[in-house]
């Protein structure tokens, strides 16, 4: 479970970095079980070890975005320009 106020203190410029890191974690669990489906058994040690993070990935995600947009912030928008956030 992720807090939904923990990203009431981000900025829109805050949001693409944060969002970057979560896919890239993301994708890199969803690899890592992925390999373990290749051998017999993997399956369930992959789940075992890999899925709960990947579920908190997913969940922070979520919370991420629709942090962004009751703000209003664009997740498309480069880090670099200038924070939209009204508070």
């Amino acid at each position: 479970m992720v807090d939904p106020g923990h990203y009431s203190a981000y900025h829109c410029k805050d949001f693409p970095p944060q969002l970057a890191l979560l896919t890239t974690r993301e994708q890199t669990l969803r690899n890592l079980m992925d390999k373990a489906n290749e051998s017999s058994g993997g399956a369930l040690i992959g789940n075992l070890t890999y899925r709960a993070d990947y579920e908190d990935v997913l969940g922070e995600e979520k919370v991420l975005r629709r942090a962004a947009a009751e703000k209003n912030c664009d997740l498309s928008t480069p880090a670099s320009q200038s924070d939209r956030s009204i508070h």
